[in-house]
């Protein structure tokens, strides 16, 4: 009896020549639980509230100053007289988040080339509840917090966390109907769009020229690249560094670059599906065709990696390839960074519990009620239709849901505040906000949105149907 282990003639062998089986068996059963979780739609979510609770514990236990004094740690490099340094939270800040917010940009760039927001009619909607998500909370927190000392937090509260959204969404199973994660995904995208647009106009120091002309460097070196013909990506690493530095040194948050570089990155596919078939049936007729040498199998395989990277966009194969690393290492870093405020640290006067009041209502109260009239207002104008399923109790937890903004809320407050005090408040905010938002979106789930039968179900009440009107 020939063993699982054995290579069969003609296929693949089971593992690689110099792996040793039992070690490689133990290595696969290990990976299985995680590949699970992994593939759960809702992982990211539950991955991010579980680091936040982490940061929280952390930073509130008898080692926090082991926590704050982790982000402070100074990295950088020395070049003779010339010196870079910077804190660990700013690398994780300012450098990591540049490829969030890279990803964020070619998902706008894909979703209004051939996406949600590529036609005028199924954009309206989500259009209107973004722009009411972001306007009502806005003036929320700046009518209970507008001071003079706590407004620059207006736009804390106006960004909705996608990955906890969407999470909460899964968690409601067959209640949620395709429509709806559509349409919760499209408003997120426009909303990001809008924080970003915040973030460059409102939240950026003054401008330098220097690095306004560096940054244009990047662009031209981007652009020449295009017309040149340059595909592979590892050299459009250079321009966008370049971008991201200049962006930098103009006073502009670094970030603002991995957008730009998003939304300038190619959505069309050179070959496309048909393209790629068409090449590799030939690559492969011709090394069926003869005993290929070393060098020939090798021009064969270069051959076909140029059919197989060029068959998809570069914005797909980077959304595809980043993805994971985004929502699985860079943005649970960054909530480790953000998310561990200090409870004793937090100060009770009335201005910080002005911004923690503010913050907090922007995203409990403000965010569903812009949303649901925002809505309200585009459907009776006609400007916007409602998606086929979808009814007002569908748009009510839209709203809800929409209330998570975990982590675009925290960036935004990292850049509002620089006191200690204001900052731990808005983050406080934030996070109770979130998560009481989290809890209420998942109770109206269950108790709006009727559950959709199972296939089973269906069909004995289709069979049932049939035998009424026989």
């Amino acid at each position: 009896m020939q063993s699982i282990d054995t290579p069969v003639p003609g296929e693949i062998p089971p593992a690689p020549p110099e792996a040793w089986l039992p070690l490689l068996r133990l290595a696969r059963l290990a990976r299985r639980p995680l590949e699970r979780f992994l593939q759960i739609e809702a992982a990211s979510g539950i991955l991010l509230l579980v680091v936040a609770g982490v940061a929280l514990a952390w930073a509130n236990s008898p080692w926090s100053s082991s926590y704050f004094r982790l982000w402070e740690t100074p990295l950088g490099v020395r070049l003779g007289g010339m010196a870079f340094e910077r804190p660990l939270a700013w690398f994780v800040n300012d450098g990591l988040m540049a490829i969030f917010f890279f990803v964020v940009g070619l998902e706008i760039r894909r979703e209004v080339h051939h996406g949600e927001l590529s036609e005028w009619r199924r954009a309206a909607l989500p259009a209107a509840a973004a722009l009411g998500g972001m306007v009502a909370p806005a003036l929320l927190y700046l009518l209970v917090a507008g001071a003079p000392a706590t407004r620059a937090g207006w736009g804390v509260p106006m960004a909705t966390d996608i990955a906890f959204a969407v999470g909460v969404l899964t968690l409601l199973g067959r209640r949620v109907p395709a429509a709806l994660r559509v349409l919760l995904l499209a408003l997120a995208v426009i909303d990001d769009l809008g924080a970003i647009l915040i973030i460059a106009i409102f939240y950026s120091s003054g401008i330098a020229t220097t690095g306004v002309l560096a940054a244009g460097v990047g662009l031209a070196l981007l652009f020449a690249m295009r017309m040149f013909g340059v595909r592979q990506k590892v050299f459009y690493i250079v321009p966008t560094v370049i971008i991201w530095a200049g962006t930098y040194a103009a006073g502009v948050h670094p970030t603002i670059a991995g957008v730009v570089v998003g939304v300038l990155t190619p959505v069309r596919a050179w070959l496309g599906a048909d393209g790629f078939a068409q090449s590799v049936r030939g690559e492969l007729d011709r090394l069926a065709a003869q005993a290929p040498s070393r060098h020939e199998l090798a021009v064969t395989l270069h051959h076909v990696d140029a059919a197989r990277r060029e068959a998809m966009s570069p914005a797909s194969t980077l959304i595809d390839a980043l993805h994971p690393w985004v929502a699985f290492a860079i943005m649970p870093l960054f909530a480790l960074a953000n998310a561990g405020v200090s409870l004793r640290g937090i100060s009770l006067d009335r201005e910080s519990a002005t911004v923690a009041v503010g913050a907090a209502l922007g995203l409990l109260v403000g965010k569903p009620l812009g949303v649901l009239v925002a809505c309200g207002v585009a459907l009776r104008l006609g400007v916007a239709t409602l998606p086929r399923g979808l009814t007002t109790r569908h748009l009510v937890v839209l709203g809800v849901v929409a209330g998570i903004g975990f982590t675009m809320a925290l960036f935004i407050a990292q850049l509002a505040f620089t006191a200690p005090a204001m900052l731990g408040a808005a983050k406080l905010g934030v996070l109770a906000a979130s998560g009481v938002t989290a809890l209420v979106s998942f109770a109206l789930g269950r108790a709006l949105l009727p559950a959709a039968p199972t296939a089973g179900a269906a069909e004995t009440a289709d069979e049932a149907e049939s035998s009424t009107e026989v």
